[in-house]
């Protein structure tokens, strides 16, 4: 996308890619040689024809006078990347809006079920959640670990660990990501909220734990008087790749 198509009032009705430049991609995939789709734009795209057509994808954005240094040195594997993405890619731009912190609806996606939330022609969930990003090389999750079922007061801490490993073959960074649900409070509450992340880096076969340090700061919101609290109750932990792809346990946090 040129940078003059991103801001305000440059909305667009469709946010797939242009047609000429689908027929470019049409003709460079008849070559029959792998192709890498590179994207420099300013919002998320409908990809879900090109996801399924190229060797690779690189959400490039818009960058700064270095991004072109920075793309080739990823391209030809001199960084390994380890970004991950802050906004959700839809399948479609009839999904919009669409989001990972979006609250639960009363009628909950279930294919045996004709009358619940769910679309005729494509699946709820994104092409590409929050969060989401590869690697060069990959890596799997343990279990989720809490240090306890059951945490009492305003003073109490929860630890949450999980074990990443690089089953891959070269050295990468991965960012782990600590989100937090609060099924039942006061007021609708987001089915999970980013709490926290590291990053770590891990040669092959390699394996490190991951802990986060959890307190009631990270299970308050703004109730219905614009009082930033935190209420008492069931919770649960996820923690994971992306918002999608995630291990998950439940506490219960008393007052």
């Amino acid at each position: 996308e040129p940078n003059n198509w991103s801001g305000e009032a440059c909305s667009r009705a469709d946010i797939s890619l242009p047609e000429s430049q689908k027929e470019l991609l049409r003709a460079l995939l008849e070559t029959g040689k792998p192709v890498v789709l590179v994207l420099a734009n300013g919002r998320p795209l409908t990809l879900e024809w090109e996801d399924g057509q190229f060797s690779a994808i690189i959400e490039a954005w818009h960058g700064g006078s270095a991004a072109a240094r920075g793309l080739v040195d990823v391209l030809f594997g001199d960084v390994n990347p380890s970004g991950k993405l802050t906004t959700t890619f839809p399948r479609s731009v009839g999904q919009i809006p669409l989001y990972y912190n979006a609250k639960k609806t009363g009628r909950p996606m279930d294919p045996d079920d004709h009358f619940t939330s769910k679309y005729l022609d494509i699946t709820n969930d994104p092409l590409y959640p929050f969060g989401y990003g590869l690697s060069y090389t990959t890596f799997s999750y343990g279990d989720l670990q809490l240090d306890k079922t059951s945490v009492q007061g305003e003073n109490g801490v929860l630890t949450a660990s999980v074990q990443v490993t690089n089953t891959g073959k070269l050295e990468g960074e991965e960012v782990v990501q600590l989100y937090i649900g609060d099924p039942a409070a006061s007021i609708s509450r987001p089915m999970k909220e980013l709490k926290n992340f590291q990053k770590i880096s891990l040669k092959p076969g390699e394996s490190q734990k991951v802990s986060f340090t959890i307190t009631p700061e990270d299970l308050k919101f703004y109730n219905s008087a614009l009082e930033y609290i935190w209420e008492p109750g069931l919770f649960n932990i996820y923690v994971g790749t992306n918002s999608r792809d995630v291990k998950s346990a439940q506490v219960t946090w008393n007052k």
